[in-house]
């Protein structure tokens, strides 16, 4: 008989903790106990999984006594306190904030791309960030079989990774549109700025606070994550990051620059084809190409618009599109957890 596992999610009231319980539910994760954990404002409320309400206990560090796994998903500062306290008492932590995400210390990990590094966990496991995660699904075959040089990526990103109130800001700015000369806006960029600006009908080519380099956190966030997952410390990588009015689903257009000379879109097409996680859909004389819409959903990361540089021989364009929400959070959390389980390693 199989081991089941007790398990705790901290955050589950959130956009991304809400996923995470719909994918523990429906990859059938070996769960023998689960709690929910919140902040005390929380705390008491009832929450329905697999159809048997629980009530939400306040997240303290002796609530993680004999827990065997936390998903943390509740903002980096509860990480910051909590996550060592579950470690402290027997817990491997699977954590979707960026609190720990360039320790050097701690594993960063796209199952598909550096699984093995789970071996080298030392209790807390980083998830990445949503959109450094549907790229180097995509990037890391591509290395494998060709090398790689370069990267360059501009991103296309949903609101709803800026969680719940930016949706709903989205839906309510979308209503009044034309009715007011400027929408409402209190969320983005960033909700605790002085200035923010509408989202409908709008392109913010702003996520997160700026750096003194004239980058966003964002952006250095796929710059730093993608050398760290991919073992490529000296990888150049730029990144601009933009925020649409999509709900859900993030798309990148990237240039990537491979070491190996003549290789060809079809010879990219199908190292992409055999990728684990990977579905191309790539036929423009029927427009098929990924869209957010239809990624909505699904776990596979969409590659399409594969097309060869014209003034670089070695250089390739592609397009990625993935569920923000899933892949490039809670579905890699839980694919994480099922990798240990699989490789003995909990």
């Amino acid at each position: 008989m199989s081991k089941s596992y007790t398990v705790a999610v901290v955050g589950a009231t959130g956009a991304v903790g809400e996923k995470m319980m719909e994918q523990l539910e429906k990859r059938k994760f070996p769960i023998e106990h689960i709690k929910f954990l919140a902040s005390k404002r929380s705390a008491g409320k009832s929450i329905v999984f697999k159809g048997q309400s629980y009530t939400i206990e306040e997240a303290t560090p002796e609530a993680f006594n004999g827990v065997d796994i936390a998903l943390f998903s509740a903002g980096g500062s509860v990480s910051k306190e909590l996550a060592p306290e579950a470690v402290k008492r027997g817990a491997v932590v699977i954590d979707n904030t960026s609190a720990f995400r360039m320790d050097k210390e701690i594993v960063l990990v796209v199952p598909e791309v550096n699984r093995q590094d789970l071996k080298l966990h030392t209790g807390i496991i980083a998830n990445p960030n949503c959109s450094t995660i549907q790229m180097v699904c995509a990037l890391q075959p591509i290395k494998e079989a060709f090398g790689l040089n370069n990267v360059i990526v501009s991103t296309y990103q949903a609101v709803s990774g800026a969680g719940v109130v930016a949706i709903n800001e989205l839906e309510a700015q979308s209503l009044t549109f034309g009715k007011t000369k400027i929408s409402e806006a209190q969320v983005l960029p960033v909700k605790g700025a002085e200035i923010h600006y509408p989202i409908a009908f709008n392109v913010i080519p702003q996520i997160d606070t700026f750096d003194d380099n004239g980058y966003t956190l964002e952006e250095m966030k796929m710059i730093n994550e993608t050398k760290k997952i991919m073992h490529m410390p000296n990888l150049s990588v730029a990144a601009t990051c933009v925020r649409l009015p999509v709900v859900s689903g993030h798309s990148e257009s990237v240039f990537i620059e491979v070491e190996k000379a003549g290789v060809s879109v079809s010879d990219i097409r199908s190292v992409l084809e055999s990728a684990k996680g990977i579905k191309v859909l790539d036929n423009p004389a029927k427009q098929e190409y990924p869209m957010p819409l239809f990624a909505e959903g699904q776990d596979e990361v969409f590659v399409g618009r594969i097309r060869k540089d014209l003034s670089n021989d070695k250089g390739f364009h592609i397009w990625i599109v993935a569920d923000n929400l899933l892949k490039g959070a809670a579905l890699n959390s839980i694919q994480i957890a099922e990798v240990l389980i699989e490789d003995g390693i909990i």
